[in-house]
């Protein structure tokens, strides 16, 4: 069984001024998906469904289709490639929207975009997120062996200080967890950063406390999960709830935490998959003299090829 991976590529990023998802990053033009697709081929995942909104597809769909034309899957097929547009109009029907609402419903609800594509347990990345070719093996073992499961999924924890931007504060959801690594919550940080004294600090947006110290060491989400196909049907219903109750709100918006956190509640199961390896990522436009830095590093050591794709 081969694993899919779905790619949320739908957002502009406000803070960083762009459309990053097209933004070549790699000594020979690559863009951070395109790591992302690499590594996750060599994890053995067959097929890429990325989420994208309408405006850019055409130009999205045209630029990959070419760069990735001779991309083989670890078994020699050729990577399959669909495209999904995630639209504020495209919810349950009976519900209205807010007519001076302008942005669609976050990320849970671009995975459910995906739900007439997908009938295999699959990864979520972000499109603008470098995650590492340990986390993509670590999430591929996990989806495989657990084909045939349901109830069931997982989320890559990194470690928190693997995880900073030196151009600002970040925000970042720690896990909680048991002692099985069994999610129990996972709760949002604001302006986390390595100050001065080279301790870590955020503040907890759930109590409004501000500057806590945290632990470096702490797992935390980079909205990396797995999961199974029938995530889909119960994420559909949770949707539709959160319509009936936040519907008419201009900026709730339907994250695949609170999803998880719906289902986690009525007795299904998230494994936290712990990776050494370091993210890194174009939060801010100060960051990306950084990020290019970094894959002119990894592909001066042989750690990817250059160019990445030929």
């Amino acid at each position: 069984m081969k694993p899919t991976l779905l790619v949320l590529a739908a957002g502009m990023g406000s803070r960083y001024g762009g459309l990053k998802q097209m933004d070549t990053l790699g000594p020979n033009g690559e863009t951070i998906i395109d790591y992302s697709i690499y590594d996750a081929v060599q994890a053995g995942f067959g097929k890429v469904v990325y989420i994208v909104r309408e405006y850019f597809r055409e130009q999205f769909e045209e630029t990959v289709r070419k760069k990735y034309s001779n991309v083989k899957c670890t078994d020699g097929q050729p990577l399959e490639f669909v495209f999904v547009t995630q639209e504020l109009d495209k919810i349950p029907a009976g519900y209205e929207v807010n007519p001076e609402r302008q942005k669609p419903w976050g990320t849970a609800h671009a995975v459910l975009m995906a739900k007439d594509v997908i009938k295999e347990p699959f990864a979520v990345i972000n499109g603008d997120d470098f995650y590492g070719r340990e986390s993509f093996k670590v999430l591929g073992d996990w989806l495989r062996a657990h084909e045939n499961s349901k109830g069931c999924y997982s989320i890559v924890g990194f470690a928190l200080e693997n995880t900073l931007s030196e151009s600002g504060g970040v925000s970042r959801g720690i896990c909680f967890y048991d002692k099985d690594f069994m999610l129990q919550d996972v709760v949002e940080h604001l302006n986390i950063a390595r100050e001065a004294d080279g301790k870590v600090y955020g503040d907890n947006s759930t109590n409004g406390k501000t500057h806590l110290e945290l632990n470096g060491k702490d797992l935390c989400s980079m909205n990396m999960w797995g999961f199974t196909p029938d995530y889909f049907e119960k994420s559909y219903d949770i949707f539709k709830n959160f319509l009936g109750e936040f519907g008419k709100e201009l900026k709730k918006e339907y994250y695949i935490p609170y999803a998880v956190d719906c289902m986690v509640k009525a007795g299904d199961k998230c494994e936290v998959l712990a990776t050494d390896s370091k993210w890194f990522g174009v939060t801010y436009k100060e960051d990306r003299p950084a990020v290019v830095a970094k894959f002119q590093e990894l592909s001066d050591k042989g750690i990817y090829p250059s160019p990445l794709y030929k």
